[in-house]
């Protein structure tokens, strides 16, 4: 099976320029390609995994990655599917962000060698003269086309911002001076960067006069259509110290029984033969994939040790085994507590398994809340020091799958 072949039978690919010629030049030609990441938080999170993941099977083809960091881009922000203008980063911002993306990428990609090329589109955007730029690229767009864009749509509705109308010719720009300086001849991306990548296509051939390609592959969604990855305390971030391993498996671990083959195709380098036989899994049968989902998300993430960590935690908890040293915990501050006991309003808020202490309350009322072993039936509900100091601490669950313990 050619590479080609092997991402459209993972569900991959969404759309492509010119399908012939990127089938030949995937399966039979060794190209080098780039992707874009433009640095507006200071971790990956796991919609990019995909990306990553697609870098890494050209990789392994022996195809030539390029990794360009939005240093110029993320000045501006990028519009796509965005309702409102992004927040406005420092250069400051934006450097150290790059830094820790190139930190994190280093785990997928094997830059030794000149096996893949890590660049910031900052070098040749941050400099540019404005007129000349105009001249220079300007006259390759027009404003109708560009309105038409998928990419405005959204934006066009809530008002448009003359600078984020740049980001198009911007982003162009850079498939033309990756095709300049590296014989870059295509461009990948997440579906909502389409019309984006048409532009650049567009842009390198009618200033070079030369065919490259561009193709998109599919958004990691659910399979009622909404993006994956969202948690209540936010984005499910690659970097540990914002997402623990723990709670990066569990998500994983505990996707809907219909999108969990759509994961292991996308996110994981199992093979798809092995990968059918998990598909004829039904009912309770389906936690056996669920539970190999979880952990090779996890170890290609954070590593096979973390993994197997999380594995061992998860086991123990839904196995009745109670506390283990791997699952996520809270030390209560000293603070929290009133004649010796702290409330499991307080308990739920300074962990973050609840946003606030609305939120809390509700969960109890709702029959949320399971304090060890026991269901929590009031809001005044408090939990004793002596408990938390003992060897295993307090174990509170929130529903049928998030377990957290309390120490302090």
């Amino acid at each position: 099976m050619g590479l080609y072949e092997e991402l459209k039978n993972r569900g991959m690919i969404a759309q492509v320029t010119d399908e012939d010629a990127v089938r030949n030049l995937l399966n039979n030609e060794k190209a080098t390609f780039y992707i874009g990441f433009d640095p507006t938080a200071d971790s990956l999170h796991v919609g990019h995994f995909i990306q990553l993941k697609v870098m890494a099977h050209m990789q392994r083809a022996g195809h030539r990655p390029i990794a360009v960091f939005g240093g110029g881009t993320a000045r501006v922000g990028d519009p796509s599917g965005k309702d409102s203008m992004r927040k406005m980063l420092s250069r400051e911002e934006i450097e150290s962000n790059i830094g820790h993306f190139k930190q994190q990428m280093s785990r997928f990609i094997n830059t030794s060698d000149g096996k893949a090329i890590f660049v910031n589109n900052g070098d040749w955007l941050n400099d540019l003269n404005y007129i000349d730029f105009l001249r220079e690229v300007g006259p390759h767009f027009t404003v109708n086309r560009m309105l038409a864009a998928e990419c405005y749509k959204i934006r066009m509705e809530t008002g448009l911002t003359f600078l984020e109308f740049n980001y198009m010719i911007m982003q162009s720009y850079d498939f033309f001076r990756l095709f300049s300086d590296y014989g870059c001849k295509l461009e990948l991306g997440g579906d909502d960067q389409w019309s984006n990548i048409i532009g650049g296509v567009e842009l390198v051939r009618r200033k070079a006069g030369a065919e490259v390609y561009g193709l998109t592959f599919k958004l990691l969604l659910t399979h009622e259509g909404k993006k994956m990855g969202k948690t209540e305390k936010g984005a499910l971030w690659l970097d540990p110290e914002k997402t623990s391993p723990y709670d990066f498996y569990q998500y994983f671990r505990n996707v809907d029984d219909a999108d969990v083959i759509n994961c292991m195709k996308m996110l994981t380098f199992m093979d798809l033969d092995e990968i059918a036989n998990y598909e004829k899994l039904e009912g309770a049968d389906l936690n056996r994939a669920k539970e190999r989902l979880a952990y090779e998300v996890t170890a290609l993430i954070h590593g096979e040790e973390e993994a197997k960590k999380c594995e061992e935690a998860a086991k123990s908890v839904f196995g009745g085994g109670g506390a283990s040293e791997n699952m996520p915990s809270t030390a209560v501050p000293d603070d929290l507590f009133v004649d010796g006991k702290v409330s499991v309003i307080d308990m739920l808020t300074v962990s973050g398994l609840a946003p606030s202490k609305g939120e809390a309350r509700r969960l109890i009322q709702q029959g949320g809340i399971v304090v060890g072993g026991e269901k929590v039936d009031s809001i005044d509900k408090s939990v004793d020091r002596s408990l938390l100091e003992s060897p295993d601490g307090v174990i509170v669950k929130k529903g049928k799958k998030t377990y957290h313990k309390f120490t302090v």
